[in-house]
């Protein structure tokens, strides 16, 4: 079950430590408690909320995505590529850091990963690497990300004649995120 909450509070007891977490409401609380059974463990994990993708914009992508390739001769994997190695973002760790990966230059990196930008070329104890900087898949971006790729869609499009929404719809359709369910 997932729920969003702005306040906790610690607790501590005979029996430990508690994490209290303000539910939106006692329906929700009444329906936890419910569903937990005595001998089972439970795993509880916490993270910052961010809104989903509203269906309009997430469309939107790959419509544009979609007259892009056609108007270039090339197939829709390959601008979506090419948008979010342009326009996407960067995949971070915990910790905020970049990550990135490097390879022997054999090795295929798009038969690793697709979104793997390359930035330089290594020599190491007489081997030559590839080193690459990794990019978020679009299903894990943030409503904040997609608007940044939606609009370098829209500026490739624009770029290549291709007719896009107005700038108000655009800014409509990214408006919705998170007040429409995936």
């Amino acid at each position: 079950m997932e729920f969003q909450f702005k306040k906790a509070k610690r607790l501590v007891d005979d029996e430990g430590a508690w994490i209290s977490i303000l539910a939106p409401d006692e329906r929700t609380v009444r329906n936890i408690i419910s569903s937990l059974i005595s001998d089972k463990v439970y795993q509880c994990t916490i993270k910052p909320f961010k809104p989903k993708r509203s269906l309009n914009a997430n469309a939107y992508f790959h419509v544009l995505v979609h007259k892009i390739a056609e108007v270039q001769g090339l197939s829709e994997e390959e601008v979506k590529v090419n948008l979010v190695l342009e326009y996407g973002a960067v995949m971070r760790d915990e910790n905020g850091d970049k990550v990135g990966f490097k390879l022997p230059t054999s090795v295929d990196v798009n038969s690793i990963y697709k979104y793997a930008k390359w930035f330089d070329r290594r020599v190491e104890n007489g081997k030559e690497f590839d080193c690459y900087i990794i990019y978020e898949h679009t299903h894990k971006l943030d409503s904040k990300q997609m608007a940044r790729l939606i609009d370098g869609a829209v500026y490739v499009a624009k770029d290549l004649g291709i007719e896009t929404e107005t700038p108000a719809e655009i800014e409509r359709m990214k408006a919705l995120w998170g007040k429409e369910k995936e």
